[in-house]
C-alpha cells in the first residue's frame, strides 16, 4: 500500500538543506567542514528586538492573535512599505505568516488550479517550482544569463507568457545570484505584465535591504502603480534583522487575495508565533542603523569571495548587486577529474568532490535550476571564507 500522497512525488526535498546536512553530518564525525551552504545570516538578532521578545512573554503577551497577525505589526508593515517603498497598503491588506515561505505556499495555493502556469526566472531559489507544483500548477523556468548580470530581459518574459499563464513570480535581490533589479530595469518588466491584465505578479523583497555600493533594488508596484491590484509584495525579517529562526514574513496585495490567504492560513497554522511578532515590531520600528554596519561587512566579504574565485582556474565569478551569495560557473571545470580522482560531469559533481576532498561545503547550481554553476553563501566569518576560497583554489588546481 502507498503511503504518500501523489503530489509529495512532484516535489524534491531542499537541496540546499541537504547539503547543509552532509555537512553537519561530516563535522560530527570530526571532519574540518567549512560549510557555506546556508543562507542565513552569521549575525545574531540584535538586542532591542530580543529585549522586546523577552518583554512580550514578562507581559503576558502569549495568547492567540488574529490569524493575520496583530494590528500592531501590521500597521508596522504598512509603515514599513511606505517609508522604504512609496507604497500604500492599508493594515487588512497585509498577513503576515510563519516565515515568508509560507507566504509564497499561501498565496499559490489558495490561487492555482490544475494546470496554471507560474513563470519563474532561474537560476531561482529552490522552493519556488515546488511550492507551485505543489499547488498543482506547472512552473515555467525562463533562464537568465550571467552575460546579462543573471537578470531577465522583458522580450523573455514576453515569450513566456501564455493564456495559461497565472503568476510570474520574482526575487529582487535574488537567490542564489545576488542580482538585484533597478527601477529603470524593472521598467520593461513592468511595460510587458501591463499588457497582459490575467497575470499575477509575486515579487519575493527579503533580501532588500541587502544591497552593495549605493545600489538600491525597486519593488514592482513602487515602479508601476497600475500593477497594485494583481501584484503581492512579500517582504520578512529574516535576512534585513538576522532573524531567520524568529520565522516572521509578510506580505501586502489586494484585499481579496490577502482575504483567500488569511482563509487558508487559519486552517493550517493560524497565526505565528505572538512573541515573534512583538519582536518584529521592534525591528521595524525600532533603531536601524545595525543593518547598514551589516551590509557594509558583507560588501567587503562579497568583494574577497569574488576575486579569491575569479583567481581560481576553471571558475568564474560575477560580482553581484544584492543578497549574500555569488554564483560562479565552473564549466572550465566540467569534463575534469580531482586529484581524489572524482570525475566532474556535472556541477554536482563538482560540489560532492569539493566536500569530500577539501571540507568545503557549497550548492550546486542544478539546484536552483541553472546547471554549470554552483552556489557560495558570504555570510560567514571572514577567516573561514578567505580559508574556503583558499581550498576551492586548490581543488581547482588540482583538476586534470
Amino acid at each position: 500500500m502507498h503511503l504518500t500522497a501523489e503530489r509529495l512525488d512532484r516535489i524534491s526535498p531542499s537541496q540546499t538543506i541537504a547539503i547543509s546536512t552532509k555537512a553537519r553530518a561530516l563535522k560530527a564525525a570530526g571532519r574540518d567542514v567549512i560549510s557555506l551552504s546556508a543562507g542565513e545570516p552569521d549575525f545574531d538578532t540584535p538586542q532591542n528586538i530580543k529585549d522586546a521578545a523577552i518583554r512580550a512573554i514578562q507581559e503576558g503577551d502569549t495568547k492567540y492573535t488574529d490569524v493575520a497577525g496583530t494590528m500592531a505589526l501590521r500597521r508596522a508593515v504598512a509603515e514599513k512599505f511606505k517609508r522604504d517603498s512609496g507604497l500604500d497598503y492599508k493594515p487588512e491588506e497585509i498577513i503576515i505568516s510563519t516565515g515568508g515561505k509560507q507566504v509564497i505556499f499561501n498565496a499559490m495555493i489558495a490561487t492555482m488550479n490544475a494546470g496554471d502556469e507560474a513563470i519563474i526566472p532561474s537560476p531561482c531559489w529552490v522552493s519556488y517550482p515546488d511550492i507551485v507544483a505543489l499547488a498543482d500548477g506547472k512552473p515555467v523556468i525562463v533562464p537568465c544569463g550571467q552575460n546579462n548580470g543573471f537578470k531577465l530581459r522583458a522580450e523573455d518574459l514576453e515569450a513566456a507568457i501564455t493564456p495559461r499563464t497565472k503568476w510570474f513570480m520574482l526575487n529582487n535581490p535574488c537567490n542564489p545570484t545576488g542580482a538585484a533589479y533597478s527601477a529603470e530595469e524593472l521598467r520593461a518588466i513592468c511595460d510587458v505584465l501591463l499588457r497582459h491584465p490575467d497575470v499575477w505578479i509575486f515579487t519575493d523583497d527579503i533580501y532588500e535591504k541587502l544591497a552593495y555600493d549605493g545600489f538600491k533594488p525597486a519593488t514592482i508596484v513602487e515602479v508601476e502603480p497600475k500593477l497594485r491590484d494583481r501584484t503581492l509584495t512579500m517582504n520578512g525579517c529574516s535576512k534585513a534583522y538576522a532573524m531567520t529562526g524568529w520565522r516572521i514574513g509578510f506580505a501586502g496585495g489586494p484585499l481579496a487575495l490577502i482575504k483567500a490567504m488569511d482563509k487558508l492560513q487559519s486552517q493550517s497554522t493560524s497565526n505565528t508565533s505572538s512573541i515573534s511578532q512583538a519582536a518584529a515590531i521592534e525591528a521595524l520600528t525600532g533603531p536601524q542603523d545595525f543593518i547598514g554596519e551589516m551590509v557594509e561587512v558583507y560588501r567587503q566579504r562579497r568583494n574577497l569571495v569574488a576575486d579569491m574565485l575569479n583567481a581560481a582556474p576553471g571558475i568564474t565569478c560575477h560580482k553581484p548587486e544584492g543578497a549574500f551569495y555569488v554564483f560562479p560557473s565552473v564549466h572550465g571545470c566540467i569534463g575534469k577529474t580531482s586529484a581524489g580522482g572524482a570525475k566532474i560531469d556535472t556541477d554536482e559533481d563538482f560540489v560532492l568532490a569539493l566536500l569530500d576532498e577539501q571540507g568545503v561545503a557549497a550548492v550546486h547550481g542544478s539546484a536552483f535550476m541553472y546547471p554549470g554553476h554552483f552556489r557560495i553563501s558570504y555570510a560567514t566569518d571572514t577567516a573561514s571564507l578567505t580559508e574556503a576560497c583558499t581550498r576551492i583554489q586548490d581543488f581547482c588546481k588540482g583538476l586534470r
